[in-house]
């Protein structure tokens, strides 16, 4: 494995950790100033609309997040590189009931100053049915 998969895969363990504690400042240093965020069903979301919905979320009264990113496939070209993820996320409000999503995501990064960065998110999850 690549010196820049490892930073890759990094990235995105880190990423998931820090979503997890609610540490939106690890978060926003992991994405790019231009970075945009595809989501179904909404326009494109910018780091600005990105860092205040995370912070809305960082709060004491927070709902509890918690996930799994298997990273599929990782390819590098330059000071660009993709991957792919099968991402599962259960959001649980105070006092709710968690609300389950799943599904792949398709990342761009882009290396800067040494450091990658996520650039673009097509996340394409949907909610998890229940058992029945």
């Amino acid at each position: 494995m690549s010196q820049d998969e490892q930073q890759i895969r990094e990235l995105i363990r880190t990423w998931m950790e820090a979503s997890k504690a609610g540490d939106t400042d690890t978060v926003l240093d992991l994405v790019t100033e231009d970075v945009v965020f595809l989501l179904p069903g909404r326009p494109p979301m910018r780091r600005d609309e990105f860092a205040a919905m995370s912070r809305s979320q960082a709060v004491p009264a927070a709902p509890r997040i918690e996930g799994d990113a298997e990273i599929q496939e990782v390819q590098v070209a330059g000071d660009w590189a993709f991957l792919w993820t099968r991402l599962s996320v259960k959001v649980t409000p105070p006092g709710g009931a968690p609300m389950e999503r799943a599904g792949h995501t398709l990342t761009v990064l882009r290396k800067e100053q040494g450091r990658w960065r996520l650039a673009r998110d097509a996340n394409l999850l949907v909610p998890v049915q229940p058992a029945a």
